[in-house]
């Protein structure tokens, strides 16, 4: 399959165009469904994202796992920061003298001890016959942008083969709790978007896969093919969900979803 509908762009230029609104994204399209108030008060800035340090910590797996140690250098350094000089120990990552330290690198800063949580990640990842097949040709962070439903759209994928098609990578607790997490937090919906999104570009329906690594001992790794039935069924609620968005962007009338009254009718 021709890769030439990948855009290789920074993550910065990326999220930029999806803060502002420009074009809507899998993470936009979700909270749009949870409620258009809470999409409208996010683009519009009313309502910050905060980075935590548990985002921070994945985006570098992402970055060490898919774009290997080259670009994790280029945009990471690993260091336990300032010594306290009272206890002897690093600051810790919340206190002010981490944070006032952190903002004087010219990279984003990940300690010894995270560094080698997320190797083992990588670890588990690269040992897994099947996730290490996935991952062995294919374009990590491509950008794919387009009109779809009448709205533009973009998407930014952990990693695309010509082979094997649409691949995501995930963190979980647990493995056996993966397929609930799928649920419980919008992956599905984010893999048939971003499906979708491909398919307007190419005319073709690529497989899609999420390989998962748990983030605690024995760092087990799996992977997930997502149901052709299932894709499409998420697909019209996706649908539906970019139409809705339409006819807020007409009226500009953004609901919370909850101005009706509900029925609770069992246990």
């Amino acid at each position: 399959m021709n890769i030439n509908f990948i855009i290789n762009e920074p993550a910065s230029e990326y999220h930029a165009r999806s803060r502002s609104g420009e074009f809507m994204s899998s993470h936009l399209l979700a909270d749009f469904r949870e409620s258009p108030a809470l999409y409208r008060k996010k683009v519009t800035g009313e309502i910050e994202e905060k980075d935590s340090s548990a985002f921070v910590i994945g985006r570098a797996a992402h970055c060490l796992i898919l774009e290997g140690r080259k670009a994790f250098d280029r945009d990471y350094v690993v260091s336990d920061g300032p010594i306290n000089p009272r206890t002897g120990e690093a600051y810790g990552r919340t206190t002010k003298a981490f944070t006032e330290w952190a903002a004087r690198q010219d990279r984003e800063v990940i300690s010894g001890k995270e560094f080698g949580f997320i190797t083992q990640l990588q670890t588990s990842v690269w040992l897994h016959p099947v996730a290490n097949d996935l991952l062995a040709h294919g374009v990590s962070e491509g950008v794919v942008r387009t009109n779809y439903c009448g709205v533009p759209c973009q998407i930014r994928m952990d990693w695309f083969s010509p082979e094997h098609g649409l691949v995501d990578l995930k963190t979980c607790d647990q493995l056996k709790w993966f397929e609930s997490d799928c649920r419980r937090y919008g992956y599905i919906h984010q893999l048939a978007f971003y499906r979708a999104i491909i398919r307007q570009v190419t005319g073709e329906t690529v497989p899609v896969k999420f390989i998962a690594v748990e983030k605690n001992e024995p760092f087990a790794c799996g992977v997930w093919k997502l149901g052709e039935e299932m894709l499409d069924l998420v697909e019209l609620s996706n649908q539906k969900a970019l139409l809705s968005y339409r006819e807020c962007c007409a009226t500009g009338n953004w609901p919370t979803g909850y101005e009706e009254i509900r029925t609770i009718a069992s246990l």
